[in-house]
């Protein structure tokens, strides 16, 4: 089974490309369904069908489908809603109000994700394509599974026992809706679910993610941030598709200086990602709507290649916590480390391996810290990162050598 998300800032086309792939996938015979993930559904108009929240045949060996959160919280989880919509009516909204604020946010994209373990349970389909939400929400809920384990081993059982012991008075001496066991029968289970979504995910032998961009500067910064932590999460990244490039053979003048911006942006691009492969998508000439249009953008991207494929292996870079600080690794194949120049820049850093240079946005955890050594490990150069004071110890009882 393969399982492939795409995602990218909102407006860089991450919905057609996903939706092009979905087809060209199907032309080649896998059983797939392209499946929505975005509050803000446009899947439907991009193959231009209606679509469900249940998957709908859209051709031959291809299904579309659209998160309907609502249908999902009465079928799965109505136990935790009917106490949610109780609790706000118990604070006051209104029947209506109560219904809408019971769906909270990230609900609808948190709940296509876990469409993704299902589907890897049941092997009803060959290949999932997800079309994720813009990437901030993306990363939030790829990161759920860590924070819902720290919730559940540390606060979930305390509150499951106070709720038991002192529900019954609470109830009634304020009347407050209090959870109760099924409720947090329901919690334990979609904490299970989650669990089993992060082990799919974090296959790379089965699933990866696809990071949609623009030649343009600021979408290009929250890609590099959306890699940063894409690699810190422990999720692969298998392809980027560069969307919307200006064909060379456009000859009128009124896009030279367009031209000018994206051949900078590109290159920009290619420091920032490499090693991941990186596709040019170009520009298509009309508005890519309905399969035939699917088709020719499916054409444009991949060619004569399988879209499926896992075209990247391994993850670009990694960070974990080491002995008062962290190591990133970097993978720095055929080079010597006396060649490579490290600079440090404001949550960022550069590396220049002669006249090759690389970007990387630093998470947060690191953006504040130094480089207090680096060596290489086979084909990984490895980075220390500490506070200021750790580096200038570490230092002294080196005898002054890094």
């Amino acid at each position: 089974m393969r399982i492939i998300l795409y995602t990218g800032k909102g407006g860089v086309g991450k919905t057609s490309i996903a939706a092009a792939t979905a087809v060209r996938a199907a032309e080649l015979g896998y059983r797939t369904v392209v499946i929505s993930t975005d509050a803000a559904h446009s899947l439907a108009d991009s193959l231009d069908m209606p679509l469900s929240a249940d998957p709908v045949p859209v051709a031959s060996n291809l299904w579309g489908q659209e998160i309907d959160v609502l249908k999902e919280l009465k079928g799965h989880w109505s136990q935790v809603r009917e106490w949610l919509v109780s609790l706000m009516r118990w604070q006051g909204a209104d029947a209506l109000e109560a219904e809408e604020m019971a769906v909270l946010p990230g609900m609808e994209e948190l709940v296509g994700l876990l469409y993704i373990s299902r589907y890897a349970e049941s092997q009803q389909y060959e290949v999932v394509i997800v079309d994720c939400a813009p990437t901030g929400e993306t990363l939030r809920l790829l990161s759920f599974p860590d924070m819902a384990r720290w919730y559940m081993q540390r606060l979930f059982p305390i509150e499951r026992r106070l709720a038991a012991a002192l529900g019954p008075i609470v109830r009634g001496i304020t009347g407050m809706p209090v959870p109760g066991r099924a409720v947090f029968d329901t919690v334990e289970t979609l904490f299970h679910d989650l669990e089993k979504m992060r082990s799919v995910l974090s296959d790379p032998e089965m699933s990866s993610v696809r990071l949609v961009v623009n030649p343009e500067k600021m979408v290009i910064k929250e890609t590099q941030r959306t890699f940063t932590y894409l690699n810190l999460y422990g999720y692969c990244t298998d392809l980027l598709v560069c969307n919307r490039v200006l064909p060379a053979s456009l000859a009128d003048s009124f896009f030279d200086a367009w031209k000018l911006s994206q051949a900078k942006y590109l290159s920009l691009i290619n420091e920032s990602f490499d090693p991941i492969p990186i596709i040019r998508a170009p520009l298509m000439g009309q508005e890519v709507v309905g399969l035939d249009r699917l088709k020719e953008m499916a054409q444009a991207v991949f060619g004569e290649q399988d879209p499926t494929q896992l075209f990247y292996k391994g993850q670009a870079q990694t960070v974990a916590r080491e002995a008062g600080g962290y190591v990133m690794t970097i993978a720095v194949p055929f080079t010597a480390l006396a060649d490579i120049s490290i600079i440090r820049g404001d949550g960022e850093l550069t590396m220049q391996v002669g006249h090759y240079r690389r970007n990387i946005i630093l998470p947060r955890a690191l953006a504040e810290l130094e480089v207090a050594e680096a060596k290489k490990e086979g084909a990984n150069l490895k980075l220390r990162f500490q506070t200021i004071a750790q580096a200038r110890q570490a230092k002294t009882s080196q005898g002054g050598k890094a």
